[in-house]
């Protein structure tokens, strides 16, 4: 199943690579579902040019659309794979065998990237690859680029909650795991994935993840870390949100100034683990993450703030918990 919106740039090979999978014997996969959340380009058309299935969902977002897909089909097993992704032929292959155990609700697996990508995609890619590597063969999140989960489960957890517009695989998996289910990782299974490769674009979505995570922290206390991200992690936009107010001491000389700068020397030392270990991967190239890693530190303070505030003030739909759709 795949949720799309405005992805007609990158949706035909997705589903070029899914209907591989499709025509071989055995592979498991019996039919695929674009949900069109709403696209206003050739979503739609290039989905069907290919035969494949089209459903709609009025443009509510992914967890939306996700949802819409898990009440058309009748099957026990649901893949999830993202329309900017590639599958490798044994993607799905890798990852059913984990689901023959009955306490496992769901099964997932990692990236690889192309070759031709920009500097600021192999930074992105990089650091995922540095997660996901660290990552036990048990765990408690799950992205939803590339998972197959149990339909029963979704079903029984109340499936996406429709709300997050970002965060909500881990929102899902967190509800799925407090349930007593289990989750497990693969890194056999692997999707090739287009980042982000325009520095704006992706500040935006950090933003908006940023936000969302105030939802996170307050529904579901306890995951300041989990087997993708750990404390640091979200530890660094409550620094980051500490530098405007550090800008008003500059007014006082001479010491003022220092006050935005510990602010930054401590959110670029919060990035040099991340950093040396991605160096070893990569190469000296992903030193750059150093700098990277403080904006977006920055840009996730501005949606947390954005996100604390429209809690306390109950505005949107970030205001209290509502019911899972």
């Amino acid at each position: 199943m795949i949720p799309a919106r405005d992805t007609a740039a990158t949706l035909g090979e997705c589903l070029d690579s899914l209907l591989v999978i499709l025509a071989s014997p055995d592979s498991g996969l019996v039919r695929i579902i674009v949900v069109d959340d709403g696209s206003r380009d050739e979503t739609a058309a290039i989905a069907r040019s290919r035969g494949v299935e089209v459903l709609r969902s009025g443009g509510r977002g992914a967890a939306a659309a996700r949802n819409a897909g898990i009440a058309a089909v009748s099957t026990e097993l649901i893949w999830f794979v993202d329309a900017d992704c590639v599958a490798f032929p044994d993607a799905l292959e890798h990852l059913l065998p984990h689901l023959a155990d009955p306490g496992v609700a769901a099964a997932g697996g990692t990236y690889v990237i192309a070759p031709e990508a920009t500097l600021l995609e192999r930074l992105i890619h990089e650091e995922i690859q540095v997660r996901h590597a660290r990552m036990p063969d048990e765990v408690d999140f799950l992205a939803t680029f590339d998972v197959v989960y149990r339909r029963s489960v979704l079903e029984s957890v109340g499936g996406f909650d429709e709300r997050y517009l970002k965060g909500q695989d881990a929102d899902l998996a967190f509800r799925v795991v407090e349930a007593g289910h289990r989750l497990r990782f693969d890194r056999r299974s692997r999707v090739r994935h287009h980042h982000a490769d325009r520095l704006a674009r992706y500040l935006k979505v950090q933003r908006q993840q940023g936000y969302w995570r105030v939802a996170l922290h307050l529904e579901h206390r306890g995951r300041g870390g989990n087997a993708y991200s750990g404390p640091l992690d979200h530890l660094q936009p409550f620094v980051a949100a500490a530098f405007p107010p550090s800008l008003v001491a500059v007014a006082w000389p001479p010491w003022g100034p220092v006050a935005p700068a510990a602010v930054l020397l401590v959110l670029v030392l919060m990035q040099l683990p991340m950093t040396i270990a991605m160096v070893r991967r990569g190469g000296w190239a992903m030193g750059w993450f150093t700098l990277l890693g403080a904006i977006r530190a920055i840009w996730r303070a501005a949606g947390l703030v954005q996100g604390v505030l429209d809690r306390v003030f109950r505005r949107g739909a970030i205001a209290s918990r509502g019911n899972p759709a």
